[in-house]
């Protein structure tokens, strides 16, 4: 007889991967947050995005108007992808529905957040595809003269329409940057202007010196390996295009056309060198990029506690960012 089934991979009890390839995910995390339901400025719904992946998404509408984000007049959009390493999160989770609450209030925005598929069950390119879908969803209510009632053209700008995405949301939100390029045409009546990445989740096969440095409180070195062995095509490595934007097989990005790019990282990250070299190379190739690194923050510092002082200071950021593009 067999042994029986053991556990290969377990991110906190979370996600379990067993030997015979069988998948176990709790229904009973302890966030250690409160879940906002409702700031009294903010309505939230969902609506089903993809229905051959049973794919929803949660829209956040600010209830007053008063002050508008933009000289438009109008709503901007904000899609938000949540972070996870590929395996984990979704829009119901309260670190993103708070998140989400934050931003459209603080930015006076809609706020469209998608799910999208997870690994190991849905290796990469499943999330990118995903979010691209959640786009083009977007850019079917925009042409639509029946579309959802919170998409009414006097009231949301398609035209000005921001990527946010957080760690591996951040990844997915670069991808989606080079898929689309400078204007996105192929989403017109949707424009995107403009993305900002928190802290993206970029991997690679060489160390770098933060990730060799002192792990977070809620992250080291073992669980992103450990993601990146979950979420990337079987027998690929961290230098693949989806993990590394600048490795030996990734495209070479010096003729693709890149909308400008807001990048936000806590200077005590494990992620902080890859973020700090990606901007770095994406503006010595002349594409309009701005680097903001904020001392002594870890990981999810915006994400986990976004009514803070410092989450006050990143959606200010946020908000200029917006308003110049």
């Amino acid at each position: 007889m067999g042994s029986l089934p053991h556990v290969v991979e377990d991110f906190m009890g979370v996600l379990q991967l067993y030997s015979d390839g069988t998948i176990f995910r709790s229904k009973n995390i302890d966030f250690n947050m409160p879940f906002i339901i409702n700031d009294n400025s903010v309505l939230f719904k969902d609506s089903l995005f993809d229905k051959n992946h049973n794919l929803s998404l949660r829209l956040y509408k600010p209830i007053s108007n008063q002050i508008p984000a933009t000289s438009f007049g109008k709503l901007p959009i904000i899609v938000y992808i949540h972070g996870g390493g590929f395996c984990v999160g979704s829009r119901m989770w309260p670190n993103n529905h708070n998140c989400c609450l934050r931003l459209s209030s603080g930015l006076n925005a809609l706020v469209v957040a998608p799910d999208y598929r997870l690994a190991p069950e849905h290796r990469l390119p499943a999330p990118m595809e995903d979010v691209f879908s959640a786009m083009k969803w977007l850019q079917a209510q925009a042409l639509s003269e029946n579309g959802d009632a919170w998409f009414n053209r006097v009231q949301v700008d398609f035209n000005r329409v921001f990527v946010l995405g957080d760690s591996s949301g951040g990844n997915i939100a670069h991808h989606l940057a080079v898929r689309l390029q400078a204007g996105s045409t192929g989403l017109a009546p949707v424009r995107v202007c403009g993305y900002v990445l928190l802290a993206p989740f970029f991997g690679g096969v060489t160390r770098t010196k933060s990730e060799e440095g002192p792990s977070e409180a809620l992250l080291n070195l073992e669980i992103l390996d450990r993601f990146w062995r979950l979420s990337m095509p079987i027998e690929k490595t961290r230098d693949h295009p989806l993990a590394n934007p600048f490795g030996p097989m990734s495209p070479n990005l010096e003729m693709v056309t890149l909308d400008p790019i807001l990048v936000i990282v806590g200077a005590n990250e494990l992620l902080k060198d890859r973020t700090e070299e990606y901007a770095k190379r994406i503006k010595e190739m002349g594409k309009e990029i701005e680097y903001v690194e904020f001392e002594g923050k870890q990981h999810g510092f915006f994400i986990s506690d976004p009514y803070s002082k410092v989450g006050n200071e990143v959606v200010q950021l946020i908000k200029k960012f917006i308003f110049e593009n």
